[in-house]
């Protein structure tokens, strides 16, 4: 069955571990908006275009006030070596029971080259400071995403 988050719900509870040895949690993230981004691999073109896109970013959604999450189901130790690799800013939770892509609905069957497996829609959850969703993004094309999410933080 498929779980299906919508704007206007509440976002679901998670903790994961972030590439700095921290622990991530919706509930840590109260009081401040929170730029919550699902993306496939680590170290893959568009994937790091989009790590790097809020990471560039980051001052202005700092100054807006929001924190940037971004989750793949890839081990820690990946997150840690591309977070260093790129220099990136952000945090990156991992995933790898799936739990949490699965509770927002973003682990879907796809298709390449005719062959059909499961993975991470690259999708963009904007979550208020009390834990709602104001904003999403499914199927996201990474060129000029994280202005657009921006936009919506400063009209939070």
């Amino acid at each position: 069955m498929a779980i299906t988050v919508n704007e206007g719900s509440r976002a679901p509870d998670f903790t994961v571990p972030t590439n700095d040895g921290t622990l991530a949690t919706l509930s840590g993230y109260r009081g401040s908006p929170l730029v919550l981004y699902f993306y496939p691999k680590d170290d893959t073109s568009g994937c790091t275009r989009e790590a790097l896109d809020f990471t560039g970013l980051l001052g202005e959604f700092t100054n807006a006030g929001a924190k940037i999450l971004g989750v793949s189901p890839d081990s820690i130790e990946k997150h840690a070596k591309f977070h260093k690799k790129h220099g990136l800013g952000i945090a990156l939770g991992s995933d790898e029971s799936r739990q949490m892509v699965e509770s927002y609905g973003v682990w879907i069957e796809k298709s390449m080259y005719g062959r059909k497996y499961m993975g991470v829609e690259r999708s963009t959850f904007l979550i208020d400071k009390d834990g709602v969703v104001r904003k999403l993004w499914r199927k996201v094309k990474v060129a000029g995403h994280a202005e657009q999410v921006l936009a919506a933080v400063r009209e939070l």
